[in-house]
């Protein structure tokens, strides 16, 4: 069986996206709350705008980290913690390699 390919750029958006201090503050945050959090939780621990928590929370979400889930006007960020543990993994393979 050949062994699986890695997807390259999702790995360097994920990299990119873990590597600010306030994307960093947000999923600590959301993990903190048990894997889920408000927007206006969020904007209420990193000390932003509005826009710019929102920027942040856009990275998050391309790179798979977070999925938005809106009910009426809010919107609850809940960590994927499978694509967070694929990433893990990588990581886990290069020092083992």
């Amino acid at each position: 069986m050949a062994p699986k390919s890695v997807d390259f750029k999702l790995i360097e958006k994920i990299s990119k996206a873990l590597s600010d201090k306030h994307r960093l503050a947000i999923l600590d945050h959301i993990t903190k709350q048990g894997g889920c959090a408000q927007c206006s939780d969020i904007h209420d621990i990193v000390d932003l705008s509005q826009p710019s928590v929102s920027h942040h929370i856009k990275i998050l979400t391309e790179a798979g980290l977070v999925d938005a889930e809106k009910t009426g006007r809010n919107i609850s960020y809940t960590l994927n913690s499978k694509v967070l543990s694929q990433y893990m993994k990588f990581l886990n393979d290069l020092r083992n390699d």
